[in-house]
């Protein structure tokens, strides 16, 4: 059966994670980055550019740059610059640590569509906490310099049980802030955050007042700022995703490209193909009867998606 993505030639987004290295080590990391974690097969900064090349090729309109941290990368601004240069609007996605105002100077001269700092907490104690070695000062002052930019500001929460005492105050700070948008949903159980999930599990309590808050801040700000929580769970985007693909590549530091993120399938590799293989690869997963037994599997039981990062490529049709 067809999806709407397969009458298109390229993806709508390539949400691109080129590192796995951070300057942070995240207690609810989905990705499991840290400092020191740079894959060891991780894109060198020449086979990067072959893949922004296939991105200009292709002329594909929209890339995520995340990580892990992507502004420890040292070619980042060489991957971005030439993005830029092709007419590819971005978004960035940062901690905030090293977005100072040389950075944001830079980042104002591409087309970027949106910078998107974490703020999971309002005090620097639950901050850290979640966030060990994270300075809420600097992300604060990262957000500022976005705004004083001209920079479209977006900001995500991560609730857990640690943090989710100061989702009102993070709400109004976002506000305050100047965001345009604020991003959250129920906790993702991939990666650190799977491996430390009794110690950060919201209760279903907690998350019927996190949904009321969001409810009533967005009836409030609704006119000012964005309100982004849904799908509210992963297991209900997935469930979307059967009837309607999103037309994505997540592509891992290494070149490789997933499903989804929440599944471990690989479906291809942009280090030994072209991205319009790539592409083909992933519209062909989608009619895949054993990826789609996946997806359902994982749509309906959380537990399976502490396995998302456990890659495995898959053998699928193109046609």
């Amino acid at each position: 059966m067809a999806n709407r993505i397969d009458s298109l030639s390229a993806p709508l987004l390539v949400s691109w994670q080129i590192t796995r290295d951070c300057d942070l080590c995240c207690l609810h990391c989905c990705t499991d980055s840290a400092p020191g974690k740079r894959l060891p097969d991780e894109l060198d900064a020449e086979e990067a550019m072959r893949v922004v090349d296939e991105i200009a090729r292709n002329q594909v309109p929209y890339v995520m740059l995340c990580g892990g941290e992507p502004l420890v990368v040292p070619h980042f601004f060489r991957i971005a610059e030439a993005l830029g240069a092709a007419g590819v609007q971005l978004k960035i996605e940062t901690n905030g640590q090293r977005l100072d105002a040389g950075v944001v100077e830079r980042l104002a001269r591409l087309p970027v569509r949106s910078v998107q700092v974490s703020l999971d907490g309002d005090s620097q104690e639950v901050y850290e906490r979640q966030r060990p070695g994270g300075s809420l000062v600097k992300a604060h002052a990262a957000c500022r310099a976005v705004r004083a930019a001209g920079l479209p500001l977006e900001i995500t929460f991560a609730p857990t049980r640690l943090n989710l005492h100061e989702a009102g105050a993070v709400v109004r700070r976002a506000h305050a802030l100047g965001a345009f948008r604020f991003n959250t949903g129920k906790l993702m159980r991939v990666g650190t955050a799977a491996r430390l999930w009794n110690r950060l599990e919201p209760a279903a309590g907690q998350y019927r007042d996190f949904r009321g808050l969001l409810e009533c801040e967005a009836r409030n700000l609704g006119g000012q700022m964005e309100f982004c929580y849904s799908p509210f769970t992963l297991g209900d985007a997935l469930q979307a995703s059967l009837g309607e693909p999103p037309a994505t590549l997540l592509v891992l530091p290494n070149g490789w490209v997933k499903v989804a993120a929440a599944l471990p399938y690989i479906c291809a590799d942009l280090r030994r193909e072209s991205l319009a293989e790539a592409w083909a690869a992933y519209c062909g997963a989608w009619r895949d009867e054993a990826v789609l037994a996946g997806i359902r599997r994982a749509a309906g039981n959380e537990s399976h998606h502490a396995d998302a990062n456990d890659w495995r490529r898959l053998a699928v049709s193109q046609a």
